[in-house]
């Protein structure tokens, strides 16, 4: 007889570390190395793109909660494909007018992998080499 608990003990270990972030207008709990479909985003496959509206994380120690973001936190996405949804069906129609109307939607989605959730001190580091580009710059543009 195998013992019930292993696999809930597997699935808790994994949930140690996740964020809930905006994007698109909806809310998502996001996962490490999970996939989600999202809204249609302008990016090419294997783009790596960056959420920083994230309003709740939960690491193994403690609960961050945003007022209304969490300050320092950040999201590491990796577009996987760019797919449509299953078609939706509407049906308008007027009584008594003999007007009917049936037509379709399908929804663009674009399915990305989660790769990273960080908070403090990495996401610091990346705004300060994005500052010494912009600085390096500047004088380049001044010479000419």
């Amino acid at each position: 007889m195998t013992n019930s608990k292993t696999p809930q003990r597997n699935s808790s270990e994994s949930n140690e570390l996740y964020a809930i972030a905006e994007s698109s207008g909806q809310q998502f709990w996001f996962e490490v190395n999970r996939y989600y479909d999202i809204d249609r985003l302008n990016a090419k496959e294997n783009d790596k793109i960056t959420l920083e509206k994230v309003l709740l994380l939960k690491d193994k120690n403690s609960i961050t909660i945003g007022k209304p973001y969490v300050k320092d936190a950040k999201i590491e996405l990796e577009v996987v494909s760019h797919k449509r949804d299953k078609k939706i069906l509407v049906y308008k129609m007027r009584p008594k007018k003999k007007t009917r109307k049936k037509m379709g939607h399908r929804q663009e989605l674009t399915r990305v992998m989660v790769k990273s959730i960080t908070i403090g001190e990495n996401s610091k580091k990346t705004s300060s080499k994005k500052e010494s580009l912009k600085k390096e710059t500047k004088p380049k543009s001044e010479k000419s």
